[in-house]
């Protein structure tokens, strides 16, 4: 299926390793033209070799303003920006009695204030082309809390408040807005809680971990131009771990 990507100009944060790789790599191989941006320059530099891409950045979403210059910069690479994917690492784990004040600040720059700072440049440029897709990659914490996780589980569920609030008032300029929940999925992060596979099958129905391309796939087709009737929604990759509706 051709998904009318071609030359469609995209920055995809979070890009130099796991499900962020994977959604540059096949926007790529879609025909896109897009920039790659994380923290460690020099991991972005080999995978921006590895993926065919020229144009790439570092920066730290964790800082202050760094997601207008994320913006700033990729516009000014890419001539433009038709599709954002906003991807953050997660957090430390905390219980709420753990968590000190300093990491709040960190936290919320990372995962919230990012997120608005990179829409306040990217909507604008959207709404002039009456044309725009922004997906936001967070967790299913969003909809599950996680034990141990508690900036992530309460900063990650206000994004999806925030997500319909958006999507809905920019909806009549041709911009969708959606929320794609990662569950327990191939990642380096992952693979660092060491699960094993009786606990793999104990949290997920489907019995495995996922692959970061089964959530890219879906992050490519809802930034699609086949994709402009869903917006505002929040749908978890997980294997059915959810328990929820």
């Amino acid at each position: 299926m051709d998904l009318k990507l071609k030359g469609k100009k995209v920055l995809v944060m979070g890009s130099s390793t796991g499900i962020g790789k994977s959604i540059a790599q096949v926007f790529i191989n879609e025909g896109a033209i897009v920039a790659l941006c994380s923290r460690d320059i020099n991991k972005l530099e080999k995978t921006a070799n590895e993926l065919g891409t020229k144009h790439f950045f570092s920066c730290d979403l964790s800082k202050k303003g760094q997601g207008t210059f994320a913006l700033t910069s990729a516009i000014k690479q890419l001539g433009g920006i038709d599709i954002l994917i906003n991807n953050t690492g997660g957090p430390k784990k905390g219980s709420f009695s753990e968590v000190d004040d300093n990491q709040w600040q960190e936290d919320f720059q990372s995962l919230w204030m990012s997120v608005v700072e990179s829409l306040k440049v990217a909507l604008p440029e959207m709404k002039k082309n009456n044309f725009g897709r922004i997906i936001l990659i967070t967790s299913l914490a969003a909809k599950e809390p996680l034990p141990g996780l508690t900036t992530s589980n309460g900063l990650r569920a206000g994004l999806s408040g925030l997500c319909k609030s958006i999507a809905n008032e920019y909806a009549p300029y041709g911009i969708t807005l959606n929320l794609l929940l990662p569950g327990y999925t191939n990642t380096d992060r992952l693979k660092e809680l060491n699960l094993a596979d009786e606990k793999v099958k104990q949290l997920v129905p489907a019995g495995r971990l996922g692959d970061p391309s089964e959530l890219a796939n879906l992050a490519v087709f809802l930034s699609s131009p086949l994709s402009g009737y869903t917006t505002g929604q929040s749908i978890a990759v997980d294997g059915g771990a959810i328990k929820g509706h």
